[in-house]
């Protein structure tokens, strides 16, 4: 049985001053009150071109969780961690794109230029992309809005929608399906995976109809598309089994990443604010119980599913590979993957990749000042999960003291 207790595997990869930075960070982490003071401090520091700021933060909480500034800089932390069998999925870190059809092409090809790179280095099977770089925001919450009124299927409600949509938004979103389009073709041409990151409720209907028409095109014979699916929903592994009809329906092959979610405090807000039931599970039990459910129901499809296990919650991770044991199906079946961001469950990786799992980390890359919005979330994420944060300092600090017994 795989044991994610193992530190020497988890962290064999840093150095005994990487892994003395890391306890550093994670004991900082742990102070709710010192990220809070961080966090207001650092976009300003950033902005006002402070002395020193970036080299602070680029010595901490960006080599912690980043892999660089660039795609070249990415090389050396793919390099590393493919030596131990991990893999990476990128991600250009910059959030929300740059507003107008000029920032959206470009945007686009910025992807593209992700996926070209990806092919050329030896373990980047994956890239990921937001449909919010691409697109007016407030476009997709007219189609998502027209979409939540009517009863039927999800693609027949986003047909339904297209028409009434005026001549200037069909036009609009039509560029829009073209980009997707190109990024998409990119990733079979090169055989990388894209994977549509989710959204927020009031936007993603159209971010999934827009998904599942790319792998209607593209997922023939295998998986290059990948839709994210948010377990803390309440209605998601219902949409992951009306997706796999549709992939059975259409003779394609379901691409779907599993994670818990992103967006909880401010989905409750909003729906609290604006008097609607809220989409978000009533405990955190029910989501373990969904997330859980939905592997098991991939597992139980693979024929037709690809899934990516996207989670830190190690009895997840441990359950997937149970039931591929029970199966009698190899750990690194094409169609199961396993990933944890960079920075983070390092013993859940590492120890997957030791038992010949496909594994990797996700990796965020581009500016300091443009990657900032993520750097933040891992901060409040980190120190807001106290178990989460005990469990990494705990890990760390038993590798540290394994090193100097043995030293």
């Amino acid at each position: 049985m795989i044991s994610f207790d193992n530190t020497e595997y988890a962290f064999a990869y840093k150095t005994d001053s990487e892994l003395k930075k890391a306890d550093f960070l994670f004991s900082t982490m742990g102070k709710p009150w010192l990220v809070r003071m961080g966090l207001s401090l650092m976009p300003s520091a950033i902005k006002l071109q402070i002395p020193f700021t970036k080299k602070i933060i680029r010595n901490t909480i960006f080599s912690q969780f980043v892999g660089g500034e660039t795609l070249p800089e990415t090389a050396v932390v793919a390099q590393k961690l493919g030596a131990y069998n991990v893999e990476v999925i990128l991600d250009y870190g910059v959030e929300g794109g740059n507003e107008g059809e000029i920032g959206y092409d470009h945007a686009m090809d910025e992807f593209i230029k992700v996926i070209n790179y990806a092919a050329t280095q030896k373990n980047i099977p994956f890239m990921s992309i937001k449909v919010t770089g691409l697109v007016r925001f407030g476009l997709l919450e007219t189609i998502d809005a027209g979409m939540g009124s009517i009863q039927d299927t999800l693609m027949k409600r986003y047909n339904a929608v297209l028409e009434a949509l005026t001549a200037d938004e069909r036009s609009e979103w039509k560029r829009v399906i073209t980009r997707i389009t190109k990024i998409c073709k990119a990733g079979l041409d090169k055989n990388i995976g894209v994977l549509v990151d989710a959204e927020e409720t009031w936007i993603q209907d159209p971010v999934d109809a827009l998904t599942i028409l790319m792998m209607l095109e593209f997922n023939k014979p295998k998986a290059i598309v990948y839709n994210t699916i948010q377990l803390y929903r309440h209605d998601r592994l219902q949409f992951l089994k009306d997706s796999f009809e549709a992939a059975k329906e259409k003779s394609f092959i379901l691409g779907a990443k599993l994670v818990r979610g992103a967006y909880m405090e401010k989905e409750r807000k909003r729906a609290a604010e604006k008097k609607y039931p809220s989409p978000i599970q009533p405990n955190k039990e029910s989501t373990d119980r969904d997330y859980d459910d939905a592997i098991k129901f991939c597992i139980d499809n693979l024929d037709r599913v690809a899934v990516i296990v996207a989670s830190h919650n190690e009895q997840s991770n441990l359950y997937t590979t149970q039931l591929l044991d029970q199966k009698n199906l190899p750990h690194n079946h094409e169609h199961v993957h396993f990933s944890q961001l960079y920075g983070m469950s390092d013993n859940i990786t590492f120890n997957l990749a030791k038992s010949g799992c496909s594994v990797s980390k996700y990796l965020p890359f581009g500016p300091i000042e443009d990657v900032v919005p993520y750097l933040m979330r891992r901060a409040q994420e980190n120190s807001s999960v106290s178990g989460q944060m005990g469990r990494e300092l705990a890990l760390i600090k038993k590798e540290t003291a394994r090193r100097k017994g043995i030293k």
